[in-house]
């Protein structure tokens, strides 16, 4: 069963200017779960969203620009747990789960990110279970999207900071 929301967040601490970065694969299936957030996202939040695709290290500079006080990067990731269970990971985290499917170690994108912003990073991991290509996301995975795109648009929607 997916991790039930707003629980899976609970550390996740949204303040001050905030980028989002969707990390993935569009032609992947759950991979796509980063790009696929970001669209549902865009111009409808307080937080600039950023489609990283699969070379997140080339907008560094980029979210850098932004001066954010937080980033939370969005990704497919090997979480060893049940498809579709989302984590909040913090660097520190990232090392004792398993691997994004990106040329880029997830740590060490988020150490570069932290030593250019001194931005406090979060890293939104699910679990995926289908990341064929060509392939559709599955279930599981676009019911955690929905729920992580409803909890973000509830916490930081135009609404909730005017």
């Amino acid at each position: 069963m997916i991790m039930e929301f707003p629980a899976a967040f609970s550390k996740l601490k949204l303040e001050g200017r905030v980028v989002i970065a969707g990390i993935g694969n569009i032609l992947k299936a759950d991979d796509a779960f980063g790009p696929k957030l970001i669209e549902m996202l865009d111009s409808k939040i307080n937080a600039v969203c950023i489609d990283a695709a699969t070379v997140p290290e080339n907008y560094i500079g980029k979210i850098a620009g932004y001066r954010p006080d937080t980033i939370l990067i969005a990704d497919a990731v090997f979480l060893g747990k049940e498809s579709g269970a989302c984590e909040i990971l913090e660097k520190e985290d990232i090392l004792k789960c398993g691997f994004t499917t990106h040329d880029i170690s997830p740590a060490m994108f988020m150490e570069f990110l932290e030593n250019r912003t001194h931005a406090k990073i979060y890293m939104l991991g699910v679990q995926p279970e289908n990341l064929s290509l060509g392939g559709e996301m599955s279930s599981v995975v676009k019911e955690a999207l929905k729920k992580t795109a409803a909890f973000l648009l509830s916490t930081l929607g135009e609404d909730q900071h005017a």
